[in-house]
């Protein structure tokens, strides 16, 4: 089940958007992964985070996977955020290994995916079918980190790399993970917490430039209800990302929750993608201490409530980041749930995007 190269590269625009009206309009992304495989027992005091489990216990990757597959996403991320070359080599591993794990960020997501469809096939055997799959379409994204996840000193969120570190650079440091990616069997590309200009045009000067021929989304890290974290126009980096054939979503992550419901509307302002949210708990991190600590206003923001607002404001895909849970995205479909079920038909554009 993956993404069609072909009709992607022919009408890139209509991929997500035949996807969501197969979901019914929405869809629902996971939560955070380095949150729930602590709670299942996982040290991540590493510069690795959670792609240590690769190596040592990809065992709760996958479990992480099932249970927001139980929880209801339509859409999981890879273990692959922190997942470098770079970060491998310097922990003493080869090339050819490290490049195994990243592939295997993938196979462990399609695996919980398979093993849900199969699972909730025993559990109820006359859920309708189309094809092979359940009615319910499921995506696997493989995530690329920004570069600020591979330095671990917090620059994720500032988006200050330094006035040595241009475009060459940053292209150079993501060539090899996003060509590995693109070929490991993903539906897509998730560029997650993009912090500048300078990284958002190394990502989508590097999607053309390779001929990556699966779909991509960008989603920031923003500092405000208008700029992404280095302080730079949202609608700047926005209008940069639509401008890329192969990018077929925009959006925000790892955001406080109180700045999305204005950032949304300054995106719509830059694009007439689809829109995917998935802010974190509220907490603000501390790179010193390297821990998520509470911020004034913010740490007891109910964000599921306002997903909402989220919608109204332009919004078509929702989930949560850092310290959100199975339950966060539970409560997000259980909202979404109280409408009317999908149309008589829902999943006939699953040939346009699925192989």
């Amino acid at each position: 089940m993956g993404l069609k190269g072909n009709h992607q590269m022919s009408k890139p625009s209509t991929i997500m958007s035949d996807f969501l009206l197969d979901c019914g309009g929405y869809a629902v992304v996971d939560g955070g992964l380095a949150t729930e495989l602590e709670r299942h027992g996982a040290d991540l005091n590493d510069p690795l985070w959670s792609a240590k489990c690769l190596m040592e216990s990809p065992h709760l990757i996958t479990r992480v996977h099932l249970d927001y597959l139980n929880a209801g996403a339509n859409i999981i991320i890879s273990a692959s955020y922190q997942a470098t070359i770079q970060g491998f080599q310097a922990r003493g591993l080869s090339v050819d290994t490290a490049e195994a794990l990243l592939k295997r960020s993938v196979e462990l997501a399609t695996q919980a995916r398979h093993t849900f469809y199969e699972e909730s096939a025993k559990a109820s055997s006359d859920t309708p079918l189309i094809g092979t799959n359940l009615l319910r379409p499921i995506l696997v994204a493989a995530s690329v980190g920004s570069y600020g996840a591979y330095l671990a000193n917090g620059s994720e969120y500032t988006g200050d790399y330094g006035e040595d570190v241009t475009i060459e650079t940053l292209k150079d440091f993501h060539r090899r993970r996003v060509q590995i990616l693109a070929n490991s069997g993903a539906d897509l590309i998730a560029f997650e917490t993009i912090p500048n200009q300078l990284e958002t045009e190394a990502c989508a000067k590097l999607l053309e430039e390779e001929g990556i021929n699966i779909p991509a989304w960008f989603s920031f890290s923003c500092l405000d209800g208008c700029s992404v974290a280095s302080g730079e126009s949202i609608l700047k980096c926005t209008s940069i990302a639509d401008s890329c054939n192969q990018v077929v979503a925009v959006g925000i992550n790892c955001t406080s929750p109180r700045f999305i419901e204005r950032l949304i509307r300054s995106i719509k302002k830059a694009t007439s993608k689809p829109v995917v949210v998935y802010p974190n708990s509220g907490e603000t991190y501390d790179a010193k201490i390297k821990q998520w600590v509470k911020s004034d206003g913010t740490s007891d923001y109910d964000f599921v409530s306002y997903v909402g607002k989220w919608e109204e404001s332009g919004a078509s895909l929702f989930g949560g980041c850092c310290r959100t849970t199975p339950n966060t995205i539970r409560a997000i479909s259980k909202h979404f749930a109280t409408r009317s079920p999908p149309p008589v038909g829902c999943g006939q554009h699953q040939d346009s995007y699925l192989s």
